[in-house]
């Protein structure tokens, strides 16, 4: 289903969902304005076709204990696609990797990471994403504080956009 295949109740229901993923059927299906069994036979579309992927719970990490948050920047040896998938396969096992992006650039992948303290974070950059095959550099920061973390899209936006389309 492409986006132009979205009708408006099909966009404001994602709009609601990623507001509030725990909101029941009949409080969404109430706020875009159908009834429950059309409201959930569409929500069931969207996450067959892939505009829902899941639903999570934000969880405050440093309430949780994890203090240190850092983006390290890596540069490979070999951009070869087998070198490209076998460094994100990497990424997938290391569990203090919490986003792995692949850039174009300077760098290569851009990894957001969460630890408890300094010196597991250390740890794993030392033991582990240093002495990986293929990396040839890393560059690391270490956030200080957040002043945004937005998940989704902005729908306003992209009403905006589709008002547009000839």
């Amino acid at each position: 289903m492409a986006i132009s295949k979205l009708d408006p109740i099909d966009r404001k229901i994602l709009a609601e969902l990623q507001a509030d993923g725990r909101m029941t059927n009949v409080e969404l299906a109430k706020r875009v304005g159908i009834s429950a069994p059309p409201c959930l036979r569409r929500v069931r579309t969207l996450e067959e076709s892939g505009f829902i992927r899941g639903y999570h719970a934000e969880v405050d990490s440093r309430a949780l204990g994890f203090e240190v948050q850092v983006f390290a920047m890596v540069g490979l040896v070999s951009q070869a696609e087998n070198d490209l998938s076998a460094f994100e396969a990497l990424c997938d096992d290391w569990p203090l990797v919490r986003e792995c992006h692949m850039l174009n650039g300077e760098v290569d992948f851009i990894l957001k990471c969460v630890a408890p303290d300094l010196s597991t974070f250390q740890s794993f950059l030392t033991g582990e994403l240093l002495t990986s095959n293929n990396v040839a550099s890393v560059k690391t920061s270490l956030v200080i504080r957040g002043a945004k973390d937005e998940p989704g899209v902005p729908f306003d936006i992209l009403e905006d956009r589709i008002a547009q389309l000839p």
